[in-house]
């Protein structure tokens, strides 16, 4: 399905998964940080067996960090005060920031080449994150220069913004670009991004394939599913 870039607006895409391979560093740092909690956890539970990344794409993927900690506990049957969510959150956060600062970050060829394209073709763009981390994640990978806005998940808790699958974080960053949502383009590998994108009422939620699964995210709503943004590259090899 080739896309006519032109005929929208704005194109909005999320950071991890899509932009740079990040993810893969964010599931580390859930794993080892879930995985350390349930080998001490002593209190009540209706599941105490490993967590797995299947965890991580049914109930943290896409999300806001203290929503993700919430949302495995509650598939787990563990209830625990907010102060303690929040806790086992920033723990995370600090082991992604320890690994991005060590190893740096490489953003996807396939993603460069379209941010390429469509910056040739004067498509404004901008970044819809979850992560608090996004700006570093950008300066990191050199891209920080490429986006007209960045929503960030430290943007959208300063501002209010319901998380991801609600759709106003990239409902303003669709505003901030001054762009109509019903002409804009989302770009997500998080089912839980996708359904943020079809709940908007954007013109095209594209699916990116980095594990969720295509059938997964097209019966979350994306109009259309591609493993490698290279793909939407006139010319390009994917």
């Amino acid at each position: 399905m080739p896309v006519t870039w032109t005929d929208h607006d704005a194109v909005l895409l999320d950071l991890d998964g899509v932009i740079t391979p990040t993810a893969e560093v964010h599931m580390r740092a859930w794993s080892e940080m879930f995985n350390a909690f349930l080998d001490s956890y002593d209190g009540a539970a209706t599941d105490l067996s490993t967590y797995t990344d299947a965890d991580y794409f049914a109930h943290v993927d896409g999300k806001p960090r203290y929503d993700g900690v919430r949302d495995f506990l509650t598939s787990r049957g563990i209830e625990l005060p907010e102060e303690r969510v929040r806790e086992l959150g920033d723990r995370k956060n600090d082991a992604f920031n320890d690994v991005l600062a060590r190893d740096g970050v490489v953003a996807y060829p396939g993603s460069v080449a379209l941010l390429d394209h469509l910056r040739d073709l004067g498509v404004p763009l901008a970044v819809v994150s979850s992560s608090a981390n996004a700006p570093a994640v950008l300066a990191a990978a050199g891209l920080a220069d490429r986006f007209g806005t960045v929503v960030s998940g430290a943007v959208a808790a300063e501002l209010g913004l319901p998380g991801k699958p609600a759709p106003d974080t990239f409902v303003h960053a669709a505003r901030e670009l001054g762009a109509a949502v019903e002409r804009s383009v989302v770009f997500e590998d998080a089912v839980s991004g996708v359904r943020a994108g079809a709940a908007g009422g954007f013109a095209l939620v594209i699916g990116v394939d980095r594990g969720a699964g295509a059938e997964t995210l097209s019966e979350a709503g994306a109009h259309l599913v591609v493993g490698d943004l290279a793909e939407l590259v006139p010319g390009a090899d994917a």
